[in-house]
């Protein structure tokens, strides 16, 4: 009686909310048990739990050489849970070692692809396309993983940065190119409206102006339009020639 008893006892297990077992009858995967409750099998075949609840990881730092060669500190929060338990328990050593491994390979993938920033905005950017490639990273990590039986569910960079050892340098040079930036866009500007005035000035007839006024006036309204300080204006009281 006490050896009845003692069989069916070893026969029950327990499964919690989002909890799985996989069942092995001597080594041969028979499938996974889902269901939650206290559970009951035949005592020889054996039961590895996993859990299937949702993971979340913060990835470290990780120091990577953009497309153009700069070092970029990168992190990403990913949230990940196992879908095929058999994949996650068999087919890896330990899945969870391994989606961490995964995260960092990826990272540094997707950070080589990209430079960290682009004045002109004609590239796709780390930093001023974060949507674009934290989705990228997402795919590029689940193609990784899926041999581990793992779904990804979520990935986003937390942290973008250049390298400490070339931080200064960057932000200076980020400072020059918009003061050219700026400057393009004022000469451009200036330009336009030197010639409306001129076409202006011509088609109404206010004052006739040969070569010579014409490039006085020109260098005067830009002195006046492409200055960082206000000018102050000068009256004339002669004539060009005089």
């Amino acid at each position: 009686m006490s050896a009845a008893f003692l069989f069916i006892l070893c026969g029950f297990y327990l499964l919690q909310p989002n909890q799985a077992a996989a069942i092995l009858l001597f080594g041969d995967y028979k499938g996974t048990d889902r269901t939650n409750g206290l559970r009951w099998r035949l005592p020889w075949l054996s039961r590895t739990k996993i859990s299937t609840r949702i993971h979340n990881i913060t990835s470290d730092r990780i120091k990577v050489n953009d497309l153009r060669g700069n070092p970029v500190e990168i992190a990403t929060n990913v949230v990940w849970r196992v879908t095929d338990t058999a994949q996650a328990l068999f087919d890896v050593a330990n899945y969870m070692e391994f989606v961490e491994i995964q995260i960092e390979s990826a990272v540094r993938a997707i950070g080589a692809k990209y430079p960290y920033d682009d004045i002109e905005h004609q590239e796709t950017t780390l930093r001023g396309h974060a949507e674009v490639v934290s989705e990228e990273l997402e795919r590029e990590l689940q193609d990784r993983v899926t041999r581990a039986g793992i779904t990804i569910d979520e990935c986003r960079l937390t942290h973008l940065a250049y390298a400490q050892e070339i931080a200064q340098a960057m932000l200076r040079r980020q400072q020059a190119e918009a003061v050219i930036a700026a400057r393009s866009k004022i000469v451009i500007g200036a330009v336009s409206m030197v010639e409306n005035a001129l076409q202006l000035l011509s088609e109404k007839g206010v004052v006739e102006l040969d070569d010579e006024r014409k490039a006085a006036m020109v260098s005067n309204l830009m002195v006046v339009l492409c200055s960082e300080h206000s000018t102050q204006p000068v009256v004339n009281t002669g004539s060009l020639y005089q």
